[in-house]
């Protein structure tokens, strides 16, 4: 997608590529574990550093998250935050910071219940700037291209060892942001298990997809961040180390989430 101006994730590639530094994008669900913590885990996450935000809604049948992420998603749904409260909540936070890039990781039947053109115009209007929709094919993705192209979303793929050349000149179509690119074949998660063609993938994807490619699924210290740079990654993901450092100091959690993050961010340097 090419949006009519330079969008946030554009500006702050560019601004990495002239530092020569990676980007460093920790996730986390919107209303997890609820909405005032919510809100604090992603000021603490942006006050240490983090340089985009990549967001999940809560949903029922989770496929491509691994346990931690799905108990928090099961925990989130319990307390009734739904789509409308994280629009708000969304809002909230890009009303305090005007030009982190967010993302949103969701789920093609939450888009279907609100409708495409309502579902990208709302989180528009709320502020987000990418959506990746984890379980939908890039050879079916036209069903949402131009509602969200209508909107400035930019839409964000996976790709995986698995994926064709075919495959990523049909996402380099349709993609912006940049990549999700998967370190591992699975589910998210925090093990230490990169797949052996991982850089080789890395190389394929920037000949033919000519995005800023970031690497996530089991990547969650600064040794693992450092090594996916290495192998030629762009910037990494980390999604269930941060759950998992909040269950784990409930009442310190900005401060662990600050210390975290900005030993990820120097990790990339």
């Amino acid at each position: 997608m090419a949006p009519t101006q330079i969008s946030r994730y554009a500006k702050t590639f560019a601004e990495l590529r002239e530092q020569n530094r990676k980007a460093f994008i920790p996730f986390t669900l919107l209303g997890w574990p609820n909405e005032e913590k919510s809100f604090e885990i992603m000021e603490s996450m942006i006050a240490g550093g983090a340089t985009m935000l990549e967001l999940g809604l809560a949903f029922s049948d989770p496929a491509a998250d691994g346990p931690i992420i799905q108990q928090a998603g099961v925990e989130t749904l319990e307390t009734g935050f739904n789509v409308d409260d994280a629009l708000k909540l969304l809002k909230r936070v890009r009303d305090k910071y005007a030009d982190i890039p967010m993302g949103l990781l969701v789920y093609y039947n939450m888009v279907l219940a609100r409708g495409a053109e309502n579902f990208f115009k709302d989180f528009a209007e709320a502020g987000l700037d990418a959506v990746l929709i984890a379980d939908l094919p890039p050879e079916m993705a036209h069903e949402v291209f131009k509602p969200a192209q209508a909107a400035g979303i930019e839409l964000i793929f996976i790709v995986s060892p698995l994926t064709t050349d075919d495959r990523l000149k049909t996402i380099g179509e349709q993609a912006g942001a940049f990549l999700y690119v998967v370190s591992r074949l699975g589910i998210t998660g925090t093990e230490a298990r990169y797949d052996d063609e991982l850089q080789s993938l890395l190389k394929r994807v920037k000949t033919i997809c000519k995005l800023p490619a970031c690497v996530g699924f089991g990547i969650s210290t600064p040794e693992q961040a450092a090594s996916m740079v290495a192998l030629g990654a762009d910037g990494v993901i980390t999604g269930s180390k941060v759950i998992q450092l909040v269950r784990e100091n409930p009442n310190s959690i900005a401060d662990k989430l600050k210390s975290y993050v900005s030993s990820m961010v120097v990790g990339l340097r």
